[in-house]
């Protein structure tokens, strides 16, 4: 579609039809005059094993990661961030509600099936289903696809969800509400097709080696739990022809050092992140290694509002004021980050905010009036504030719960038992209800505010705080239904302005992306916002 939103919204004020039929390549772009190298195979760290392979089952980035290379949606994303065709060669629609994709003729999964409408209309049921019980399944929701909301609310059947195959290669989509950005909301990970022969066939075994069929550039060729995940090329992929790397593997790397560690001895072409205190000296040794870039993504603590004594806003306030967010940011961290005051990043298109008061003090100022919000709901040195602070496997992780949990302790007499978990102890914790704060991160999943402020909606399957707020609820509803930008833009400020006065959450930071990166890797996206990096993209250039 339109990569400028005020070029969108001045179309659809004068009635034109809003529509993509053509684009040009964009994978593996190399630029004429480069050699590339011999070996052309990618190894990646990932930060930690997977929960699985299941686009419907899963929330996490390092999931994502490989479900991006094995599956392909609709629409992609290039370098930039700019929306491509994926399986869908254009689409169109004339009113934000009812949108029509044609998928290419020439696309196939990896057994040599075809790449159908159906594929979609069954992979879209499926997510929506409370039977899959997916992580995701608000998404969906927040595409406002006609019935989405009743069918995971098991009041309708999914076969009642707004999609349908109008033939094999066209597939029409019905909407409650216009969605302008509703397109780039493919790009996502819980939208990705899966062959519906293919896991009636073996239920949750389908993600096996043997089992998986995908319809992206590469195949699933090897897993060893804990130790790596091998890609091979897909030959039945649409564009195999512009795909330069051959095999992709990951590695569940949690120990950043460790990873630093191995791709200086040349083990690993791009890391997952970086060990934070280490940063400046990588930095000034390996200039030509370290890639810095934009990302939307948050990084924050939640409370459990369904424990006591979460439940009381004035213990949320007080530990959130107690913390020194420019400290965390600018040393605990120190790549870039910038202290976050409200949950959306400040980047994120159609966002206008209002910092809330607190941001405006002095840290001496707010520590005082974290001390009065913490008498006031009655804990003192007499009776002191104790509870447990999780946290997934990390040693960036660690230090930041270290220092939040020095200064809480120093500043309110507070004691937080740090508890560490690996990744799908943590997130099935998250999930379960059982904890008292956790540290949390949330990445955009498309470049607009709703990606990250409908989580707190009461409803979002994702709202692990249980926050629930009738006049939060209502700016996220009114901000769908807005006819301008700025009607939008305002709904959103009142949504910020209502975290702000609940804290359900607390904000720490916003990030930026920070990793170690082989010089000889082209192709390697250093303006996509929201990190969405596909391994057919790339290339390695000869020595």
């Amino acid at each position: 579609m339109y990569k400028n939103k005020i070029t969108q919204a001045l179309m659809m004020s004068l009635g034109f039809a809003v529509a993509a039929t053509s684009f040009s390549s964009f994978a593996a772009q190399v630029p004429a005059d480069t050699k590339l190298a011999d070996k052309q195979e990618l190894v990646r760290g990932n930060g930690t094993e997977p929960e699985s392979l299941d686009p419907q089952k899963v929330s996490g980035v390092p999931e994502s990661n490989v479900i991006r290379d094995l599956l392909e949606g609709l629409v992609n994303q290039d370098s930039k961030g700019n929306l491509v065709p994926g399986a869908a060669k254009s689409w169109e629609t004339e009113d934000y509600k009812t949108w029509t994709f044609h998928i290419r003729d020439d696309a196939k999964w990896s057994n040599g099936d075809p790449v159908t409408a159906e594929d979609f209309v069954y992979t879209w049921r499926r997510l929506a289903d409370p039977k899959t019980a997916s992580p995701y399944a608000s998404y969906i929701q927040m595409t406002t696809m006609a019935n989405a909301e009743d069918i995971i609310a098991g009041k309708k059947a999914p076969e009642t969800l707004g999609v349908e195959a109008v033939d094999s290669k066209t597939l029409k989509v019905t909407l409650d509400k216009p969605v302008s950005y509703f397109a780039s909301m493919l790009v996502h990970t819980s939208m990705k097709p899966v062959n519906q022969k293919v896991v009636e066939k073996f239920g949750d075994e389908w993600t096996k080696v043997g089992n998986y069929v995908s319809n992206g550039a590469y195949k699933l060729d090897t897993w060893v739990v804990n130790e790596r995940i091998v890609l091979a090329r897909n030959e039945n992929y649409w564009d195999n022809k512009n795909t330069v790397i051959n095999q992709v593997t990951f590695l569940p790397i949690e120990n950043q050092v460790a990873a630093m560690n191995r791709f200086l001895a040349g083990e690993l072409d791009m890391t997952y992140e970086m060990p934070n205190e280490h940063f400046k000296r990588l930095q000034k040794e390996y200039p030509q290694d370290v890639k810095v870039t934009p990302y939307l993504c948050s990084y924050y603590y939640e409370f459990n509002m369904t424990r006591k004594p979460f439940d009381d806003a004035n213990v949320r306030k007080a530990l959130s004021y107690a913390i020194d967010c420019d400290v965390l940011a600018k040393f605990i961290v120190g790549k870039g980050e910038t202290p976050a005051y409200n949950f959306t990043p400040l980047a994120t298109n159609g966002l206008d905010v209002e910092m809330p008061e607190y941001s405006k003090l002095d840290q001496k100022q707010r520590l005082a009036k974290a001390k009065e919000l913490l008498k006031a709901a009655g804990y003192d040195q007499n009776n002191p504030l104790k509870f447990n602070l999780l946290y997934n496997t990390s040693e960036n992780h660690k230090k930041i719960a270290v220092a939040i949990s020095s200064m809480w302790k120093k500043g309110l007499g507070v004691t937080a038992v740090l508890e560490n978990q690996e990744w799908k102890s943590y997130l099935d914790a998250k999930r379960q209800g059982n904890f008292d704060i956790s540290r949390a991160g949330w990445c955009g999943d498309y470049n607009e505010a709703s990606t990250f402020l409908a989580i707190m909606r009461s409803d979002h399957s994702q709202n692990y705080p249980k926050y629930s707020s009738a006049a939060y609820d209502k700016a996220i509803d009114d901000a769908v239904l807005a006819k301008t930008d700025a009607e939008r833009a305002a709904d959103y400020k009142d949504a910020e302005a209502k975290l702000a006065e609940d804290m359900p959450i607390m904000p720490i930071y916003h990030y930026v992306n920070a990793r170690l990166v082989n010089p000889q890797l082209g192709g390697y996206p250093m303006e996509n916002p929201e990190d969405n990096i596909y391994s057919k993209d790339m290339y390695f250039i000869a020595k």
